[in-house]
C-alpha cells in the first residue's frame, strides 16, 4: 500500500427480510436509491468520480452489469464507466479493493463502491429439457409444427431449479454452506447450546443497538411508489433461548446442530462508500470517516469456507505487522453461529496455530469488542452487500467511541476468506 485509503464517507439502507418488505424492489434500484443519496451527502459533484464499482452475487438478468445501471439510475452522467465485481460473501469487499488498487497504481483518485443484493429476486429456473423444447418450438413456422414440437413435452421438465438454493450450494465440495458449518460444529466440538446462545446474544445487542439509535447515521430508507421502509426488520425483539431451542435442524435433520435461528437470515440491502487516496482527501478539505490500511483474501477447502475469517486475519497481520491486541474493535461476519465460534476457537488455538501457522497462535478475542452490536445472525446477510456494511459499521463504531483500530473479517462461500485492517481518523 503506497499509502491509506480515506473512507470518506459511507451509507446503507435497512435491511429486510427476503420476500419480505423490499421484494418487489429490484436490486439495481435498490443500489441506485443508496448511491444518489451518498454522493449527495458527500457533496461531490457526480463528474469528479472517476468509476463506480459494484459488488453484486445474484446479477439480475435485466441488469447483467449492474453497477452501470445502477450508477446512471443514480444520476451518474454517461462518461463515468462503471462495473461489477463478484466474489460471494467477499464482493462488497471486492469492490472497495479493487477501487484502492486502482488509486495506489495511479489510475484514478475518486470511486464510488459498494454492495447490493436482492435475494428476494433470486429466480426460479427450469432445466435444459424445457429450455430445448421452447427454443425448438421457437424454430417452427408453423402452428401445426409447433404444436408437434409440444408434443414432446413432459411434465417433468418443469420440475423447478431454486436459484437460492442452487447459488447456496457450492459445486466442489458438493455442499450447501449450511453443511459447511455443520462440519465445523464436529471439527471444533461446538454444541447446540452454544450456537443457540451465541444466536440469542447477536439479537439481542441488535436490538439494544436499535433501541438506542446506533445505526441511524448509517441508515438511508428506501421510499418508493410502493415501498416505504426505515429499519432493520430481522432483529427478533425480546429473543429467548426457550425459543431457539424449539428449532429443528434444517440441513442435517438426523444429528446436526444449525437451524434458522442461529444461522443468518437470507436478506435484501445495499450499502455503498465513497473512497480515495489519504492525501486526495487532505487536497479536497474532507474529513474522512476513517481509513483503510490494507486487506488481505486467501483461499482453503470449500467445506471449511467458515474458517475464511481466521486464514485471512493471519495473512493481514503478517502482512502489516499487527497484532491481536492491537485491535480495538472486530466485525466477523456472521454466517452461522457455530462458523463465528470455529474461528473464535481457531484464533487462540495452539494445536491449529501449530498445524496451520508454523505455531504463532493469532491470540484470543475479546468477546466484548466482538460484532458489538449484532450480526448476519440478526440483521441479516445480503451476501453482495456485507463486506461493505461491516466495514462501514466498523469505521463508524470507531469514530463513535473514540477508539484507532478494526478488523473487518468475513468467510466466502466455496471456501475464501478475507480481512480489512481498518485505522479511525
Amino acid at each position: 500500500m503506497k499509502e491509506r485509503i480515506a473512507i470518506i464517507n459511507g451509507l446503507r439502507s435497512p435491511i429486510a427480510k427476503a420476500y419480505g418488505k423490499l421484494k418487489e424492489v429490484e436490486a439495481d434500484t435498490l443500489g441506485s436509491i443508496i448511491a444518489k443519496e451518498l454522493v449527495l451527502q458527500v457533496g461531490i459533484d457526480y463528474k469528479h468520480y472517476d468509476e463506480v464499482i459494484i459488488g453484486n452475487v445474484a446479477q439480475p438478468a435485466h441488469a447483467s452489469n449492474i453497477a452501470r445501471v445502477l450508477a446512471i439510475r443514480a444520476g451518474f452522467p454517461d462518461t463515468t464507466p462503471a462495473y461489477t465485481v463478484h466474489r460471494n460473501c467477499a464482493s462488497g469487499m471486492e469492490s472497495i479493493s479493487t477501487a484502492m488498487a486502482k488509486i495506489n497504481s495511479g489510475e484514478g483518485q475518486l470511486y464510488l463502491v459498494g454492495g447490493v443484493e436482492s435475494m428476494s429476486n433470486i429466480p426460479i429456473l427450469y432445466g435444459h429439457k424445457l429450455r430445448n423444447l421452447m427454443l425448438k418450438m421457437a424454430q417452427k413456422k408453423s402452428a401445426y409444427d409447433k404444436l408437434n414440437t409440444l408434443l414432446d413435452f413432459r411434465p417433468r421438465f418443469l420440475k423447478p431449479i431454486i436459484g437460492l438454493i442452487s447459488g447456496l450450494t457450492d459445486p466442489i465440495s458438493g455442499q450447501i454452506m449450511g453443511l459447511t458449518a455443520e462440519t465445523l460444529a464436529s471439527e471444533f466440538k461446538i454444541s447446540r447450546k452454544e450456537q443457540d446462545e451465541y444466536a440469542l446474544n447477536s439479537h439481542l445487542k441488535a436490538q439494544r443497538a436499535t433501541e438506542d439509535g446506533v445505526f441511524k447515521d448509517e441508515i438511508h430508507p428506501i421510499i418508493t411508489q410502493n415501498v416505504q421502509f426505515y429499519d432493520d426488520d430481522g432483529i427478533r425483539f425480546n429473543q429467548t433461548s426457550q425459543a431457539l431451542n424449539k428449532l429443528r435442524p434444517i440441513f442435517d435433520r438426523n444429528a446436526g446442530t444449525v437451524t434458522a435461528g442461529n444461522s443468518s437470515q437470507v436478506s435484501d440491502a445495499a450499502s455503498m462508500v465513497a473512497l480515495c487516496s489519504e492525501s486526495h482527501a487532505k487536497k479536497l478539505g474532507i474529513t474522512p470517516l476513517g481509513f483503510i490500511n490494507d486487506f488481505a483474501y486467501v483461499g482453503l477447502e470449500a467445506e471449511r469456507m467458515g474458517l475464511g475469517p481466521v486464514y485471512a486475519t493471519k495473512k493481514l497481520f503478517d502482512k502489516t505487522k499487527t497484532s491481536l491486541d492491537e485491535i480495538d474493535l472486530i466485525e466477523l461476519n456472521e454466517a452461522f453461529a457455530s462458523q463465528v465460534i470455529a474461528n473464535i476457537k481457531a484464533f487462540e488455538s495452539k494445536s491449529f496455530a501449530k498445524k496451520h501457522f508454523e505455531g504463532k497462535v493469532l491470540g484470543e478475542i475479546n468477546q466484548d469488542i466482538l460484532n458489538v452490536n449484532g450480526g448476519g445472525i440478526a440483521l441479516g446477510h445480503p451476501v453482495g452487500m456485507s463486506g461493505t456494511r461491516i466495514i462501514l459499521h466498523t469505521l463508524k463504531q470507531l469514530q463513535k467511541k473514540g477508539l484507532q483500530k478494526g478488523l473487518a473479517t468475513l468467510c466466502v462461500g466455496g471456501g475464501q476468506g478475507a480481512a480489512f485492517l481498518l485505522e479511525a481518523q
